[in-house]
């Protein structure tokens, strides 16, 4: 167990009323903890899925939480934490191949770094709470706890994981904490006022793509009856599905966390209130295969595995969309989120985008000015060509939140990240116009 102490203003002497103890945890020393029970209940993914998460997945993953308690020793704040070597360049395979080529045979940690992350390791993140007395100042109080624990943990690099764009106003202050704040590839999300899957697609999507829907369910209404059943416990069948999970994994061009036979299992086990799992068979012979979640009057597609020797044909995307659609419209939620990337098919069947954000720093004061220009470079979004179609593109990109004309000059020599950004469209576009 480590503690940190953190003081509210820079040089100044300790002051009870203002230290605020952080300490950074196991597992298991949260399981007296009665925060933690209650810890994200809010979010479809609480404090169970975090645990299961730290036991089942990417067990090269160090997994910590970071505490944060108030001067009578009473738990505010729980905040999940992980360590892993990280590859800057991984969500680029142009760059890191060119990397690994020209680069990495004589300099094999280029861009390889410590890092300590913060949030989930299994989709986005989120916050416990960072509001109370102390109001605005307690997210600068939490950037600087997490750069004390990340020095003392030897890791280079910071970064905020995929945190909703609803927590911008809340994550401000971590940008005057020399954190530069960048796109990661974002969620999608389609509302459901509709009766059922025909209203859908009449209200729903143009007609063109009504029409080339009918046309793709009719391919696989030609072929032989498939049959879509829905639990909460997979682990009868599990040895069935999980190679259709593995199809659709090795196909992305992203490998970050990878699930486990054992994960899926215990999913159902421990948050039945909270899981869907969607298969489909075809003759007895499962051919796709979909984890979902529901908070609320929402479902989440958290994740999709197909039987890519009939996949195509049969259109088995949009087929288990179709499915999915019609039972969440039929058990009354209103609202549908799916997670990244299959962003062409997404475009056309109406989703919005639902941007998420990174927040990132380097612990040396130097290489994180370096790092505050590199990163809008080789940030990964900018080459998906999809991604600026949707009507909502400029939402991943938030200009930054005017300060008051008093302050204006101090933050005026820091570039933020969106401006940076711009610049570099412009550069961008003058290049293309040239050639």
């Amino acid at each position: 167990m480590l503690k940190l102490n953190v003081i509210s203003s820079a040089g100044s002497a300790p002051s009870t009323s203002r230290d605020h103890g952080f300490e950074v945890v196991t597992r298991a020393d949260l399981s007296q903890n009665q925060h933690w029970t209650r810890a994200f209940a809010h979010q479809r993914k609480d404090h169970r899925f975090y645990e299961l998460i730290d036991r089942t997945i990417c067990p090269d993953f160090d997994y910590k939480y970071l505490i944060m308690r108030d001067e009578n020793g009473h738990t505010r704040v729980i905040q999940p934490l992980f360590l892993l070597n990280q590859d800057l360049l991984a969500g680029v395979p142009v760059l890191s191949r060119a990397a690994d080529r020209f680069v990495r045979t004589w300099w094999p940690t280029f861009l390889r770094l410590r890092t300590l992350m913060v949030g989930c390791a299994a989709g986005e993140g989120h916050l416990d709470t960072l509001s109370d007395s102390s109001g605005q100042r307690e997210p600068g109080l939490f950037a600087k706890a997490l750069r004390d624990y990340a020095i003392k943990a030897g890791a280079r690099l910071i970064v905020m994981k995929e945190f909703p764009a609803e927590y911008r106003d809340e994550l401000a202050p971590f940008l005057d904490h020399g954190y530069t704040r960048i796109p990661s590839f974002p969620m999608a999300a389609l509302d459901l006022p509709y009766v059922d899957f025909e209203d859908y697609l009449r209200r729903g999507v143009s007609t063109k793509m009504r029409s080339e829907l009918r046309r793709k369910f009719r391919a696989a209404d030609k072929a032989a009856p498939i049959e879509m059943s829905v639990t909460r416990d997979i682990a009868p069948i599990i040895d069935e599905v999980y190679p259709l999970y593995l199809q659709v994994y090795e196909k992305s061009p992203l490998h970050f966390e990878k699930l486990t036979k054992t994960f899926l299992c215990e999913l159902g086990r421990r948050m039945p209130d909270k899981v869907r799992f969607f298969v489909w068979r075809q003759s007895g012979k499962p051919i796709a295969f979909s984890v979902s979640m529901v908070h609320g009057d929402t479902i989440c597609n958290e994740y999709l595995g197909l039987d890519y020797s009939v996949a195509l044909k049969l259109h088995l995307y949009y087929y288990a969309f179709r499915d999915i659609a019609s039972w969440a419209i039929a058990n009354g939620y209103k609202r549908w989120v799916s997670t990244a990337l299959s962003y062409e098919p997404k475009l056309q069947l109406r989703f919005k985008l639902v941007p998420l954000d990174l927040y990132v720093r380097h612990t040396s004061p130097m290489l994180n000015m370096l790092l505050g220009w590199l990163l809008p470079l080789i940030e990964p979004t900018r080459h998906d060509k999809t991604l600026r179609r949707f009507a909502n593109y400029s939402e991943m990109w938030p200009a930054r939140a005017q300060k008051p004309e008093a302050q204006a000059p101090a933050d005026q020599p820091r570039a933020s990240s969106i401006a940076r950004s711009e610049m570099l469209d412009q550069a961008l576009t003058r290049s293309r116009k040239a050639r």
